[in-house]
């Protein structure tokens, strides 16, 4: 029986390159696959999905405003749905990819972040969780040696930021996966910087 898989991970834990390997998986064995991801990630090309080791495939762009299983539909009949960056899928998206798991008995693979970088859930992630018949982390780690579960805003200054708009694309340049107490004193010690400066 077919199943919704969300596997997520912070960022920099190898999400994109799983997909594209999972994807070459299926089809080493005759199977086809309608790869996905949100219009809104277009770091690397609208219609690409690519991961930081250089493994890159074309896919299908949704835009926010699509029936997901309309698309699917007129994209063709496949054996397997693959979605990258599935935490910028908008909920009733995900509801539609539930949908499709139940009533075509069609696997769906969502690959994405759980949280933005003040660790508050994506919608998309939150519906996932929700749904989803089988969750799985992708692990990484801190430069610490701890468990990276926070992905870390990084500004221009090099400063962690706390405040902004929860979707900002970016890379190595921008974020950084961390832990949680690294990320926590991190913070503070900024923002002990910061006052200290003010009294100088």
């Amino acid at each position: 029986m077919a199943k919704l898989y969300f596997k997520y991970g912070a960022m920099g834990s190898s999400k994109s390159a799983q997909a594209l390997i999972t994807q070459f998986n299926y089809e080493e064995l005759g199977m086809t696959v309608w790869l996905i991801k949100p219009s809104v990630d277009d770091r690397d090309g609208a219609d690409i999905v690519k991961s930081r080791v250089g493994l890159e495939r074309r896919s299908e762009v949704i835009f926010p405003t699509d029936d997901i299983r309309e698309r699917y539909e007129a994209a063709g009949s496949f054996d397997v749905v693959i979605a990258d960056e599935a935490q910028f899928f908008t909920p009733e998206q995900i509801d539609g990819l539930r949908d499709m798991v139940d009533e075509l008995n069609l696997p769906v693979l969502c690959f994405g972040l759980r949280t933005d970088f003040l660790t508050h859930m994506f919608p998309g992630s939150q519906r996932l969780m929700e749904l989803a018949d089988s969750i799985t982390e992708i692990k990484t780690v801190c430069e610490c040696g701890s468990k990276a579960t926070v992905n870390a805003r990084i500004g221009p200054d090099g400063r962690i930021v706390t405040a902004g708009e929860q979707v900002f694309l970016g890379g190595n340049d921008s974020y950084v996966a961390m832990c949680h107490r690294c990320w926590r004193r991190k913070i503070k010690e900024q923002e002990s910087a910061l006052r200290r400066g003010r009294k100088e």
